[in-house]
């Protein structure tokens, strides 16, 4: 909530030891400890299993309230900012689009925590004509809002600073487009196949498909890192 640090993963089902064995995982891309997982009430999340895991490790398990959406305003703004900006809408159901996507998060996140500054809300000010705004603070990547914590030992610096050392940005953003025209040619005819016989609306994803192709057809330059 406060560095605005996010991590992605997909999973190839709900089953228990698929959510453990990736929340085990992930643990490594953060740069500071698991401490807290909430969730909401699906039985996917509320289960012994899980439930049994987090303990073990001594990590807090909390959830949101039943039928308060707005306990998981945050996760819900990822949904749309990251999850489905980066994979679409698509259907994906095969091992080979898993993968796809399990290559992508990693590149995702070292855009997003490294290289993409966001602003955060610090509280709300008068106008000039006395309606209220919101006030925020100055851009900084996730990375920066977690140095200013300053909850990280000079190790767990250094680590997440190896990292990140040596990557281009601009190499991210095309690797990220290639795996996502991969991801389309895979997904988009089953896709649209069962848009067809469901009341779906796809004119959505058409921007982002012009600009995929659009990035397909420019020549790639070499970039000095």
């Amino acid at each position: 909530m406060v560095t605005g640090w996010t991590e992605n993963a997909s999973i190839r089902n709900n089953a228990s030891r698929w959510i453990t064995e990736t929340v085990n995982d992930l643990q490594a891309s953060f740069p500071f400890p698991l401490v807290s997982f909430d969730s909401d009430n699906g039985s996917e999340f509320i289960n012994h299993d899980v439930s049994d895991w987090f303990q073990t490790r001594d990590i807090e398990q909390t959830r949101s309230r039943p039928y308060r959406k707005n306990d998981q305003a945050t996760v819900e703004s990822k949904n749309n900012q990251v999850v489905r900006k980066h994979a679409f809408y698509w259907r994906y159901d095969t091992a080979e689009e898993l993968a796809l996507l399990n290559e992508m998060w990693p590149l995702v996140s070292l855009r997003l925590n490294f290289f993409t500054p966001t602003r955060k809300p610090t509280g709300y000010t008068t106008g000039p004509h006395g309606r209220r705004r919101r006030v925020y603070d100055n851009p900084k990547t996730p990375w920066q809002r977690v140095l200013d914590s300053d909850v990280l030992t000079d190790d767990q610096i250094t680590q997440a600073e190896l990292r990140v050392h040596g990557v281009n940005p601009a190499d991210l953003t095309r690797q990220i487009n290639q795996i996502q025209l991969r991801l389309t040619g895979y997904a988009r005819a089953k896709t649209e196949a069962l848009a067809a016989t469901k009341p779906l609306d796809l004119e959505a994803l058409q921007a982002s498909i012009n600009r995929l192709a659009t990035t397909k057809r420019k020549p790639s330059r070499a970039h000095n890192t």
